[in-house]
Order: C-alpha cells, then structure tokens, then sequence
C-alpha cells in the first residue's frame, strides 16, 4: 500500500459543509496497483413518496459521524480486500441536484470495487446518524431521524405543518 496515500486518506474528513465535487476528490489518491475504481455520486432528487422536494438538511454530530463512517471503510476493506474505500457527506442545506454523498473504492479489480462501493454506501445511509429534513413544495417539511440506526421497528417521524406520515424505509 502507498503509506503517502494512506496518511492522507486518514486524515481527510469524512464531513463537509461545502459543496462536494467529484472533481475535488478524484486525483487525492493514486493507486497504480487498481484497476478497478468505483465513484458512487448521490444527489437531492425533486420528489420524495409523491412530495416535490425543494431541499434537504443533513445535520450530524461531526465526531462521531465521521469515527463511524471511517471504521465502515476499514470494515468493508478488510471484508472486500480493497485498497481504498471513501466515503465523504454533506451536512448543512442541500438544494435539488446537489450532491449529498460520495463514496469512492479503489481496488485491482471492477467486481470488488462495485461491491465495495454499493456496501459503503448503504452502510453509512443506514448506520451513520446522519439526519435528513425534507422541505417540500408544499410548504410542509419531514425530519426522518433514527431509521439508520433502528433496525428492530418500523419508526414513523413526522414534523411541524401537516400530520402526514413519513416512514423510513430501507
């Protein structure tokens, strides 16, 4: 493993509240051992079970968000075998095609970078307390808190305006 490359990947956040760039990530690390690099980009869509969405916040507890989400990538590169597995997310106020989440696997060959990349990403989507509030055209919002971290109920979260039920869903 390139140790230069590694330093830096450990000391990069895993949290940011600027805008994120695939750009801005794809040349802070090389590796000419990989074939295979997979890049996984999630954006805010305009609808949600049927709502116009007109945009999110993502809140976080940054410490324990980005400790959670760096001991993911070092599960799923032990698991997977990969050299490199990153996973970067937004917080703060996101409109409609934003990017919210990046997730990155670099590996010796595709199949394991895909695999790599699609468990990065549903692992932080349902471990990580990152929270989403939803703001909708029609003026209501939902705030959907704990479905990354309750597998053992459905959990049903509803906020201010309307009583429309919004359920996490995985």
């Amino acid at each position: 493993m390139n140790i230069q490359n590694k330093n830096h990947q450990d000391n990069f956040s895993r949290i940011q509240t600027q805008p994120l760039q695939q750009q801005d990530y794809d040349a802070l690390e090389y590796y000419p051992q990989c074939g295979g690099v997979t890049v996984f980009l999630g954006t805010v869509r305009n609808h949600h079970q049927g709502k116009a969405v007109l945009a999110l916040k993502y809140t976080a507890y940054t410490p324990l968000a980005e400790k959670m989400i760096r001991q993911i990538e070092q599960d799923i590169e032990a698991k997977f075998q990969v050299e490199r597995v990153r996973v970067i997310h937004r917080i703060g106020d996101l409109t409609v095609g934003e990017t919210a989440i990046i997730a990155m696997a670099y590996a010796a060959h595709r199949h394991e970078a895909f695999l790599a990349c699609e468990e990065a990403v549903e692992r932080v989507k349902h471990e990580v307390p990152i929270y989403k509030e939803e703001f909708y055209l029609d003026g209501t919002s939902a705030f959907v808190e704990g479905c990354c971290i309750r597998y053992d109920r459905e959990v049903v979260h509803v906020h201010h305006h309307h009583s429309h039920d919004k359920r996490c869903s995985s």
